[in-house]
């Protein structure tokens, strides 16, 4: 993955070829690197699962499965990219129709070998609560936020009217794809995108367990961060935060709204998840009551 972001870097830079509204390379760079944060984290969790050999030798088939797949996803991408042409919801010729069908058998292998890998996580015991939450509730956020990308697939009511339409599926709503988008993302601007959601709710991946990592650093400064139940219950709330902020972006997405461009019940209901957010850390953060001291014992003469 780092390779091809390197080769589609210098793609941007060489070939003024335009796709869908932007640079043809950009697909490609964006999944390449988008990959390389993913894998890693994906690398990091299953390493946690070294102690258990029979557990830990499942997960490595489950993440060569996800490598793989991940792989011949870039490969059919960029491949199409060398022609000319869009990889998703490409149904020009037998030949797009069937690349894209590929890489949608793909994606669902390497869905359901990630999904091996959080029951994995899930069922075992790894480290202290507060790291073995942030991994579960991360992975499974994840496998939501990839899930996002089945909902791209199904055609839009303007392709519907038309017979044997070229482009099967979409990724805005509202709005056809390559209209007005933002810079570098190439979200669209003037509709809903679900993208937004996907990219988001992928990214838990990385971003909680990177929110326990900070807590952990801060834990030597600031002693309410020293105890593990605090950091627990800040990992949960994040967690919970991080879920409710996802589910309003596909919401939002849904009803084609622009990331940027919100109606008064989308900012509605983001007010309601800062406040509730709010509340539930000031909560995490009180002092955990104290333990009961155990009971003194009698001494007996004889």
């Amino acid at each position: 993955m780092v390779a091809l972001a390197l080769v589609s870097a210098v793609g941007l830079l060489v070939d003024d070829r335009i796709l869908v509204g932007v640079p043809i390379w950009t697909k490609p760079f964006k999944f390449s690197v988008s990959f390389v944060a993913y894998a890693l984290s994906l690398a990091w969790m299953l390493s946690l699962l070294a102690p258990l050999p029979r557990v830990h030798r499942v997960g490595w088939w489950a993440g060569t499965v996800v490598a793989v797949m991940s792989l011949a996803e870039m490969v059919l991408i960029t491949l199409q990219v060398v022609r000319g042409t869009q990889s998703h919801f490409n149904q020009a010729t037998t030949f797009d129709a069937a690349v894209f069908q590929i890489m949608g058998a793909g994606v669902a292998v390497l869905w359901l070998g990630a999904l091996a890998i959080a029951v994995l996580l899930l069922r075992a015991r790894i480290l202290d609560r507060a790291t073995a939450w942030a991994v579960r509730l991360s992975s499974l956020i994840a496998l939501a936020g990839a899930a996002v990308g089945f909902l791209m697939v199904p055609p839009t009511p303007e392709q519907l009217a038309v017979d044997d339409p070229a482009i099967s599926g979409a990724h805005s709503v509202g709005v056809p794809d390559g209209g007005p988008s933002m810079p570098l993302t190439g979200w669209a601007t003037t509709g809903g995108d679900l993208r937004v959601p996907h990219f988001f709710g992928m990214h838990a991946l990385q971003l909680i367990p990177l929110l326990l990592l900070v807590l952990a650093a801060l834990a030597p400064r600031f002693a309410r961060l020293a105890d593990e139940r605090v950091r627990l219950r800040l990992t949960l709330t994040a967690a919970g935060t991080y879920t409710a902020v996802f589910a309003l972006l596909i919401w939002q997405a849904l009803r084609g709204q622009a990331l940027f461009s919100p109606d008064t019940l989308t900012l509605g209901a983001a007010g309601a998840i800062v406040l509730v957010g709010a509340a539930a850390t000031a909560l995490s953060l009180r002092a955990p009551a104290p333990s009961p001291s155990p009971a003194p014992t009698k001494e007996v003469s004889a």
